[in-house]
């Protein structure tokens, strides 16, 4: 299913936006704003995975496109998100290990779109994002993408590291990039996986990296000490990709 808007503004607008059952990222609510119309909207916001924050006027001003937001604006996705069992199922149906993709704290919509394009080429069952500090599936992501967001699935979920336990309850390993890691060409990266990616700046949580079963380190021979994110997960992703192929 596919959704056309991505910044919904005023109060009735919004209320019915979540009423209609649309996917909402994001809400942002003017500070010490608390009548009816604004409480129906906390109240909806909070039965789904909406992140709501309170902002002062200023920042709802910068938000706004119409200029009539009446202390409120979602962030609705463009798409459809998808749950981690159907990439699992889709595993399955196709006889193959799963191969899913883990992103923690990227925030930028051309590195999710770029890593969508490329998970899509390589095979992967899904994407998954977490709720908090990570862009969601905007109308820049989707353009990005090329396409591919109508083919790879993405899930949001609360916990990438809850998500990650249960996803080892069920065969998964995870492989984390990180310089400090094993060079990935050593790896043994066969089998049910999961591929965890990290922002540039940052690379992949302490706590994240925890639950990884590999380090792997992407050799680099130039002067600065990192890729572009969804650079490095494409260079990963066909390592994997290789030795599925050379059984």
């Amino acid at each position: 299913m596919r959704y056309e808007e991505f910044t919904i503004e005023g109060r009735n607008a919004v209320l019915e936006a979540f009423r209609s059952g649309k996917t909402i990222d994001k809400l942002f609510i003017l500070d010490g704003c608390q009548d009816g119309p604004i409480k129906s909207i906390t109240r909806e916001a909070k039965k789904g995975d909406t992140l709501i924050t309170f902002v002062k006027k200023e920042r709802l001003d910068q938000l706004s496109q119409t200029g009539k937001h009446q202390g409120v604006i979602a962030f609705a996705a463009a798409y459809e998100y998808a749950e981690v069992e159907d990439m699992l199922k889709a595993a399955e149906e196709k006889g193959e290990p799963p191969f899913l993709i883990l992103l923690d704290s990227i925030e930028d919509p051309h590195n999710l779109g770029a890593i969508l394009r490329t998970a899509n080429q390589a095979g992967a069952h899904g994407i998954i994002i977490p709720k908090r500090r990570a862009v969601g599936l905007t109308a820049t992501v989707a353009k990005t993408s090329a396409g591919a967001i109508n083919y790879t699935p993405v899930a949001k979920v609360t916990n990438l590291a809850a998500t990650m336990e249960e996803l080892k309850e069920k065969g998964l390993w995870f492989v984390c990039a990180d310089m400090d890691g094993e060079t990935m060409y050593n790896l043994d990266l066969r089998g049910p996986i999961g591929l965890v990616v990290g922002s540039e700046g940052e690379g992949v949580g302490r706590l994240i990296k925890e639950k990884c079963d590999f380090v792997a380190k992407i050799p680099m021979f130039g002067n600065i000490d990192s890729l572009n994110a969804s650079v490095a997960m494409g260079i990963l992703s066909y390592e994997i990709v290789r030795q599925r192929l050379s059984k």
